[in-house]
């Protein structure tokens, strides 16, 4: 059984949150993980302009600091998006991520994009998956000698929810990995659902829809993203029949696999601000349950279903599959713990908050 730390966010005038962070990586144990000298990968997700959502840079500054006492080499990391938007090659992504408080001023480390300047910089990595034979890595995590995962917990409109496996796995991969994994999942338009809004085809990243009575697709300009099935407000884009959101959930949890690769890794997840959709988006609605806390483990598997359970028993619903019915989470978690990531059970262990319990 996996161990997943916990901390709520509850303070005190000797004990804030960032204090309670440090305390939490290190009883999840920072210290047995990470090395003097390593290249330590900080994967994380910077934010779409316009969305304020994501994780706060001041946190990030506390792991880098951490890290950097060991003698460890941390830097920040995102791959670019395979959809339309300000994060899409190197050059927008990382003006983005600085507009939102990520520069080496505030988190104490350099930002590399991981698949470069337009996201061709990758490594094939083989993983011999039911779905993916070799995954197409952004060349700066592949090449990093540890990972610090720290995720932003939230829903996510095509798998349900986004968490430490969506952060690695997906966010990880270049552009064209990004393509593989989503190429299962092109849409079919409902004609008599659609209402001809046009704005499907207004933010289509390759300009495959077409609308006059009702949005037609080219297939074979459509990469199968899946923006237009999010975007629909009338759910009149739907997956084709060949396709299914579990497909999706697996090749996210393969490409975990091969973006963590066997190295020294931690995760961390932050259940606060709990959007329904994913930060890719230039916005975030309301959230859809409350600021719960801080988790973290060696055990991705572990955390998502803790994050998730966290969420399920302070809600008392499935918050995720009402704001996407067609979005279920399960499958993501089951593949996971299959192909051996991790666990889905474990012991939650909530933290000491006494700052003399550590010397940090």
């Amino acid at each position: 059984m996996s161990i997943v730390w916990f901390t709520d966010l509850s303070v005190s005038p000797e004990m804030n949150l960032l204090q309670k962070f440090r305390v939490l990586l290190h009883e999840a144990g920072l210290e047995g993980i990470f090395k003097a000298g390593q290249l330590v990968a900080i994967k994380l997700h910077f934010g779409e302009l316009g969305n304020l959502a994501y994780l706060r840079p001041n946190y990030v500054r506390v792991a880098v600091d951490e890290l950097k006492k060991l003698g460890a080499k941390p830097f920040l990391t995102d791959a670019n998006t395979l959809y339309t938007g300000t994060r899409s090659n190197a050059v927008d992504h990382l003006l983005t991520a600085f507009q939102n408080g990520f520069v080496p001023e505030v988190v104490g480390g350099p930002v590399i994009i991981a698949d470069g300047l337009r996201g061709t910089d990758e490594m094939e990595i083989s993983v011999d998956g039911v779905y993916v034979k070799r995954a197409k890595i952004g060349a700066a995590v592949a090449l990093a000698d540890a990972l610090l995962v720290l995720t932003h917990f939230k829903g996510h409109e095509q798998v349900g929810f986004g968490g430490a496996l969506k952060n690695l796995g997906m966010g990880s991969a270049s552009r064209a990995g990004k393509l593989h994994q989503h190429s299962t999942s092109k849409p079919k338009p409902n004609k008599d659902k659609c209402t001809s809004c046009g704005m499907c085809a207004r933010f289509c990243p390759t300009g495959a829809i077409t609308v006059v009575e009702y949005a037609v697709i080219d297939y074979d300009r459509c990469q199968g993203c899946g923006q237009c099935v999010a975007l629909c407000q009338v759910g009149a884009m739907e997956p084709g029949e060949e396709a299914s959101v579990e497909i999706l959930a697996r090749k996210i949890a393969e490409y975990a696999k091969a973006a963590w690769n066997g190295r020294p890794a931690l995760f961390a997840s932050f259940v606060v601000q709990v959007s329904p959709d994913c930060d890719c988006w230039g916005m975030n609605r309301p959230p859809v349950a409350p600021d719960l806390g801080i988790l973290a483990s060696s055990d991705p598997v572990a955390l998502d279903q803790a994050c998730m359970d966290l969420v399920l028993s302070a809600v008392g619903h499935d918050p995720f599959l009402r704001a996407h019915p067609r979005a279920s989470w399960e499958e993501q978690l089951a593949h996971a713990e299959r192909i051996g990531l991790g666990s889905r059970s474990y012991e939650l262990r909530r933290i000491l908050t006494g700052l003399d319990r550590h010397k940090v």
